[in-house]
């Protein structure tokens, strides 16, 4: 919330998409979905709740892993963007994996 309050778009950007990272993690893996169990409709559940399945439980040791990514991520396409010369957006990325990497510190 204070990035956004500040209205710090690098620090809100890092932030989303290490979100994002830790939301796709937690999806379940789609041989884990129900299966058919309605005769009329192909590939539907019923009852209340059928559909639903229960996200993966992240580890801190598997939110540590992600963020150590996100940020391994940024600086490879950092030193990408500066062989392309587009130093401003290399700039960028390394500023949002700094913002990352404020959170492994804590």
């Amino acid at each position: 919330m204070t990035a956004m309050r500040a209205r710090d778009a690098i620090s809100i950007s890092a932030l989303r998409s290490a979100i994002a990272a830790l939301d796709n993690a937690e999806a379940v893996p789609v041989e884990a979905e129900p299966t058919t169990s309605s005769s009329h409709i192909a590939g539907a559940v019923t009852g209340i709740g059928a559909a639903e399945a229960q996200r993966r439980q992240l580890t801190e040791a598997d939110v540590i892993d992600i963020l150590r990514r996100e940020i391994s991520e940024r600086l490879t396409a950092a030193e990408d963007a500066e062989h392309a010369r587009a130093t401003a957006h290399a700039e960028r990325l390394r500023a949002e994996a700094k913002v990352l990497a404020a959170y492994l510190a804590k």
